[in-house]
């Protein structure tokens, strides 16, 4: 049996960190050194300094991105972009994975793909982010509603300072299906409004609510 498929029988999950490699290669002197060679054969594969997976043939599945941009870097959950065309908002797929973090901003370049880590203050990253389960494994994510207002903030392109602004850049600019616009929750919306405490923001929720209520739902 070789090394990787023995490690396979002993770790459960496709992505893990260097305690979980080193635990189960404690019985070797040197485990960084047998670490290195799984590295240079392709066996196990870096995605950051201290986040493995297995090589391709020794998966079980394939990987969720999502999961990864957890564990790349946190606290963290999925939003912006990403998150917009992941629940449909938005037409475009996304290739980066975008979240948000109440640390300082970072950027990862990974044999994954790119993942992107955008800074909130503790008030306005505690709310609107839900828990997503795909095959086996979860993820945090931001709500639509999160991911739209994050957006909305995060956005430098747009200042936001008047309500008959946002009909354009919604609808235009970032091209959001009327039909999904029309759906997002209002009670989210407002909670997310309320821990955000901006004009910017609160704009949006009045602009959403007015959009509803002349017929677009």
């Amino acid at each position: 049996m070789s090394n990787a498929a023995h490690l396979r029988q002993q770790i459960d999950h496709d992505i893990f960190d260097y305690q979980q490699l080193v635990a189960c290669l404690s019985q070797y002197s040197k485990p960084r050194d047998k670490i290195h060679k799984l590295l240079s054969r392709g066996e196990l594969i870096r995605i950051k300094k201290g986040l493995y997976t297995f090589g391709e043939p020794y998966r079980r599945g394939p990987l969720c991105r999502e999961l990864m941009a957890n564990l790349i870097y946190g606290p963290s959950y999925v939003s912006l972009d990403y998150a917009l065309s992941y629940h449909g908002l938005i037409p475009e797929r996304v290739e980066a994975v975008t979240s948000v973090t109440t640390g300082r901003s970072r950027e990862f370049d990974s044999p994954f793909g790119a993942f992107s880590y955008h800074h909130l203050s503790k008030s306005r990253y505690t709310v609107g982010a839900v828990l997503e389960q795909a095959g086996d494994v979860s993820f945090l994510i931001a709500s639509p509603e999160k991911a739209l207002v994050d957006k909305v903030w995060k956005d430098k392109r747009f200042s936001g300072t008047s309500l008959s602004a946002f009909g354009p850049y919604l609808l235009e600019d970032l091209r959001i299906d009327p039909v999904r616009l029309a759906s997002l929750d209002g009670k989210r919306l407002k909670a997310v409004d309320r821990a955000c405490d901006s004009r910017k923001i609160r704009l949006l929720v009045r602009y959403l609510s007015t959009f509803r209520e002349n017929g677009h739902a």
